[in-house]
């Protein structure tokens, strides 16, 4: 494609129209001016973010090796779940402008008409129901550290960002595409923060003057919002990108969620919604929303197991060593970074550089599994709590950060609590048992150390069930209350 300016100074490409096998996506200058789809092995190409490296670089002197290692928070090493997110991304952007065809006559009626009715206050966004929008949501959720956001802006760094049309199958098509936004959940839950936000970031992106034209002080939310949807109309908005969506408030969910059902359902306009697990609630609660998810793409970025996966990930750090001496990598040392770790890439890279630090800081030159237990110890302090919950698999401690919590863990945990809550209603109620009989043990179990029923096992036998779930981390030691709550000794 080819690069050109707008008069902002926004970098922007030329629209170059490309045939797809998939009838759907041709005849449209949306989706034809979009990158081709590609197969698994060009999506790695396009992905992989390589770092310069030379083995030479370790004969350099330590104050500028000490800088070289910064250099491996720009790595990007594709892996599967990558894949899924590009996939996902595409999939939205292809799927949402099928609607939305410009040159296509009744997408071309309904913009004018509802261009019409908000110049006249009179357009209604719950009415809009001779529009027949493709577009649809779907959620990136997973850990903190594991490169949510990093991943998706990496796949939507491979689609140019402003496209410009000026002629399409010999007519005449004056046109600025806007194929993807990204947004910030506001800390506050404000919808007027997130619109204005929509509105300031395009006129940054376009040179536009949007905000001026449609804001003012006294603007309420639901007169912003269909302008918001006429301007992402005007610019051909592909996907809008939510990041941070965990930071909704309780307060604000039901409402945040109709206004982005409104936003898909009367604009046509895909959604990428990216956050952490405390956002599971979230899309729980509105079934609006769990239904589009469920059918667009619902990916779920726990921490790496110790695996395939991990090991790999490792190996493609392991190369990039400024240290004078190359330290081989063992299966103990892959041990040991996963027991520091857990399998979250961001302090996997962080240890890796940290390492390096110290050996060379300390003359060193080299380091072994003592020196990478040391740089743990000393750098993750503020997270070792966090490690030790997810280190553990105990629901108990990983449900004390929002951030750590496994969806598929959340779907065995709930029910049983629910079970757990019946059953305590139930018991509320006398019942009346004539002639009790004793209770036959038919089968006797062995669980495992790990199990909680393990744990109840043994102390029954020597009755101390406090203390024994104490010890395991299932509940908290509670002694330091001497006298009811507050009084702490």
């Amino acid at each position: 494609m080819n690069k050109i300016y707008l008069e902002n100074g926004m970098d922007a490409v030329q629209a170059t129209y490309h045939q797809s096998p998939l009838e759907e996506y041709n005849n449209n200058p949306f989706i034809q001016a979009l990158p081709p789809l590609m197969n698994k092995q060009e999506i790695i190409e396009n992905l992989a973010m390589p770092i310069s490296f030379d083995e030479t670089e370790r004969d350099y002197d330590g104050a500028f090796r000490l800088h070289m290692v910064q250099r491996l928070y720009k790595l990007f090493q594709p892996l599967p779940r990558h894949l899924d997110v590009w996939n996902t991304t595409f999939a939205l952007l292809y799927q949402g402008y099928i609607s939305r065809n410009p040159f296509d006559k009744e997408y071309i009626r309904q913009r004018n008409q509802m261009g019409k009715e908000i110049i006249n206050k009179c357009f209604d966004i719950n009415n809009q129901s001779t529009f027949r929008t493709t577009a649809s949501c779907a959620t990136l959720i997973g850990y903190s550290g594991m490169g949510k956001t990093s991943s998706a802006q990496r796949v939507l760094n491979n689609i140019p960002q402003v496209i410009v049309h000026n002629e399409y199958k010999g007519e005449s098509f004056n046109q600025l595409q806007l194929t993807h936004l990204t947004l910030q959940t506001p800390h506050s839950s404000s919808l007027k923060a997130l619109t204005l936000q929509f509105f300031m970031k395009v006129d940054e992106i376009l040179g536009t003057d949007n905000y001026k034209r449609n804001v003012s002080k006294n603007t309420s939310v639901d007169a912003m919002l269909p302008q918001m949807g006429q301007v992402a109309n005007n610019i051909g908005l592909g996907l809008l990108v939510i990041d941070e969506i965990q930071h909704l408030q309780n307060r604000a969910i039901k409402q945040m969620m109709n206004y982005f059902v409104t936003l898909m359902n009367s604009f046509g306009v895909p959604i990428l919604f990216i956050g952490t697990p405390a956002a599971y609630a979230i899309f729980q609660q509105e079934f609006r929303i769990a239904r589009r998810v469920s059918g667009n793409g619902e990916i779920s970025w726990n921490n790496m197991e110790h695996d395939k996966e991990f090991h790999f990930f490792l190996q493609s750090l392991w190369r990039y060593q400024w240290t004078r001496t190359y330290t081989p990598l063992s299966d103990e040392m892959v041990a040991v970074f996963y027991e520091h770790t857990q399998g979250v890439s961001d302090l996997i890279v962080k240890l890796f550089a940290n390492v390096q630090v110290m050996a060379i800081s300390t003359g060193k030159e080299s380091f072994d599994i003592s020196m990478v237990r040391k740089a743990a110890k000393e750098q993750f302090k503020l997270m070792q709590p966090m490690i030790d919950a997810i280190k553990s698999k105990n629901p108990y401690k990983m449900h004390r950060y929002e951030d750590l919590r496994k969806l598929e863990m959340d779907r065995q945990v709930q029910p049983v609590m629910q079970t757990a809550v019946s059953s305590i209603k139930v018991a509320k109620q006398p019942i009346a048992i004539k002639n009790p009989q004793p209770i036959k043990v038919t089968q006797e179990y062995v669980y495992k150390e790990d199990d909680i029923r393990f744990s109840y096992q043994k102390a029954i036998e020597a009755n101390t069930i406090y203390d024994a779930l104490v010890k395991q981390g299932y509940i908290d030691n509670m002694q330091h209350w001497i006298g009811g709550a507050g009084n702490v000794k």
